[in-house]
């Protein structure tokens, strides 16, 4: 007979596994409260997002729990780093399956602490509950950008060009390798792209320098053009994207370079978490030197101009279509 998972209850949890996530944290309450009691730094607008990951949708049944947490988190804090913001505070809502015991528990606790370390963010609250159905996370993130100086969806114009930061495609081709879908004689390539699926890296640093330069911005999470089409939409503007520009890692280009069919996988698929932007063309020098000083790959990849939707231009001046256009869950 099967040993029946140990857990601890709820309130033993939250004393044991996530009140240190806490600590020092003054709108936490030190978790003994219902609420969290936050007071924004003068001269600041608080930033607030929320996403949610499902087992199996966003991550899978086997990956290490210390990666699911990191990747509950990251991929809130890379919302708030297309904003610019500085996160500060984190909420949680675990919704867990009864197979689930306090081993996973402790584990997921330290990929969190890991990631607070680095982020410099801290837990102040959430709450709890049993499912019988899959593992899912919530996490609200909270940060504080200068009042006034966020940079938003509906601001690109005519003639800005477009720029995204890292490269394109890496966690979606992961996806396929984490499934067996996608197999590689070079296992370095393998790893990279599967290491880019399960543990996002927000552009937390390359956000600051976004405030009162960039236009418009938004995080990869959807696809490339599904997002540049959020910006599109609401700036009501068209964009061009010229494909030979499409930033993309060794993993990525190989895979291309063995099945190019995979071009609309990398260009919709999602998970890539890099930061959207757009800039005057005034600003290249500045896009340059900016790269230069955080040694961040910063890709130029098309324009902003009248018109409606995303447009693709091939290496020959080709137009292009995809037959999807991102991610989306229903």
């Amino acid at each position: 007979m099967p040993k029946k998972p140990r857990r601890s209850g709820e309130f033993q949890i939250i004393a044991r596994y996530f009140a240190p996530l806490a600590r020092g944290a003054a709108p936490a309450l030190g978790l003994t409260d219902d609420v969290a009691l936050i007071a924004p730094t003068p001269g600041t607008e608080l930033v607030v997002k929320t996403d949610a990951v499902v087992e199996s949708v966003h991550f899978l049944a086997g990956d290490p729990p210390e990666l699911v947490a990191r990747k509950a988190l990251r991929v809130n804090v890379s919302d708030l780093a297309a904003n610019g913001a500085r996160p500060r505070w984190y909420l949680l809502d675990a919704i867990l399956p009864r197979r689930i015991d306090d081993r996973w528990i402790a584990a997921f606790a330290r990929g969190l602490a890991k990631d607070q370390a680095e982020f410099g963010i801290a837990l102040i609250g959430g709450d709890m509950s049993s499912t019988p159905g899959p593992l899912t996370l919530a996490i609200t993130v909270l940060g504080e950008v200068p009042r006034g100086k966020m940079p938003r969806r509906s601001g690109a114009r005519p003639g800005d060009e477009i720029y995204v930061s890292g490269t394109i495609g890496d966690g979606a081709l992961g996806l396929l390798v984490a499934t067996g879908k996608l197999k590689f004689a070079d296992r370095r390539h393998a790893g990279f792209l599967l290491d880019r699926y399960r543990l996002p890296q927000p552009r937390v640093a390359l956000g600051g320098y976004l405030l009162g330069f960039a236009s418009a911005a938004l995080d990869v999470s959807d696809g490339l053009i599904a997002d540049l089409g959020h910006i599109c939409e609401s700036s009501r503007l068209g964009a061009t994207i010229e494909l030979a520009r499409v930033p993309l890692s060794p993993a990525a280009a190989a895979v291309l370079a063995r099945k190019p069919a995979l071009l609309e996988r990398v260009l919709t698929g999602g998970d890539d978490y890099e930061i959207l932007f757009t800039v005057s063309a005034e600003a290249r020098s500045r896009v340059a030197a900016l790269a230069r000083r955080l040694e961040l790959r910063l890709t130029r990849i098309g324009h902003m101009h009248g018109g409606r939707g995303v447009g693709l231009i091939d290496a020959a001046g080709r137009r292009r279509t995809m037959a999807r256009g991102g991610w989306t869950h229903f």
